[in-house]
């Protein structure tokens, strides 16, 4: 009897690890929408103003991304909220001395909580750039193993890596995961190696972090294609059904989309040529009932 129950529990499991397809054309995310759009509400919303003040029923979240280690050079104020939120790219190449003044900057903010992940520009947080796993910057300026993981240089925030927390009864998910771009840190090939990942991603997620965006929302490149991940938005679309995901990774897709069940934001400081010139994004959740902010 447990072997038949075993066998109906690992198939449920296949069953629903299964759910959400590859998509035939996942290595083409540019044709992959022009199939997909046809079925799709995609709406831009219009952020919130950033002097809005708190309300003591909602949490407020203040979200950034892609600062590459110019938050001195920001052109504006980072306005209060209860959880500060950086989707990836905090550095230009995840060196010590990166990591640490932004950490130094994390300790600065006023947020209750702060909440980090990765992006593919912290080459040191990921373990396959290293064979020991672990990177640091010598005197020389040159990369070297050692013994010190970079994410522990984060004293100041909640750094996550396929991991969750929960913040006044709302769980938080994040991930710095992307389709292969660029030879960066946390690449991965589309298709079957992401969809693994995003397979890790609870169904009682309220707030998805990943830097990567997903397809046709806030990944249109200059170049004229969309880079997102096509099995990323299948699984937030068909699977997760996040009320907010959060991403950056590409730049000029700065902004706020819907498709009237989830809103999008990239919120990418950095414009394409590395000036730090976008606002945060901010947004409200109420509180679910039975939480309190005290």
């Amino acid at each position: 009897m447990l072997q038949q129950l075993k066998g109906v529990l690992m198939s449920h499991d296949s069953l629903k690890e299964a759910s959400i397809e590859i998509h035939h054309f996942t290595k083409n995310p540019s044709k992959a929408w022009e199939e997909l759009r046809k079925f799709q509400v995609i709406r831009k919303v219009q952020p919130i103003p950033l002097a809005l003040p708190v309300n003591p029923n909602k949490v407020r979240f203040v979200c950034m991304s892609d600062t590459h280690s110019f938050t001195s050079f920001k052109k504006w104020p980072i306005p209060s909220g209860d959880v500060f939120i950086h989707a990836g790219d905090f550095t230009k190449f995840g060196f010590v001395e990166e990591v640490e003044e932004f950490n130094k900057f994390l300790g600065a903010l006023p947020h209750t909580y702060k909440i980090v992940i990765a992006g593919n520009h912290e080459f040191t947080f990921d373990p396959s750039k290293c064979d020991t796993g672990n990177l640091q910057l010598d005197s020389n300026d040159s990369l070297k193993c050692t013994n010190n993981k970079p994410q522990n240089l984060l004293t100041n925030c909640i750094y996550l890596e396929d991991s969750a927390v929960e913040i006044h009864g709302l769980k938080v998910y994040g991930s710095p995961w992307q389709p292969f771009f660029r030879n960066g840190a946390f690449n991965l090939p589309r298709g079957k190696a992401c969809l693994k990942k995003w397979n890790k991603i609870p169904t009682d997620v309220d707030v998805l972090i990943t830097h990567t965006p997903p397809v046709g929302h806030g990944d249109y490149c200059l170049i004229g294609v969309h880079a997102g991940c096509v099995e990323l938005l299948n699984t937030v679309q068909n699977r997760v059904k996040p009320k907010y995901h959060v991403f950056g990774h590409i730049h000029e897709g700065y902004g706020i989309t819907t498709d009237d069940k989830t809103i999008f934001v990239n919120c990418s400081t950095c414009n394409t040529n590395y000036i730090p010139i976008n606002p945060p994004i901010i947004f409200d959740i109420s509180l679910p009932s039975g939480f309190s902010k005290i």
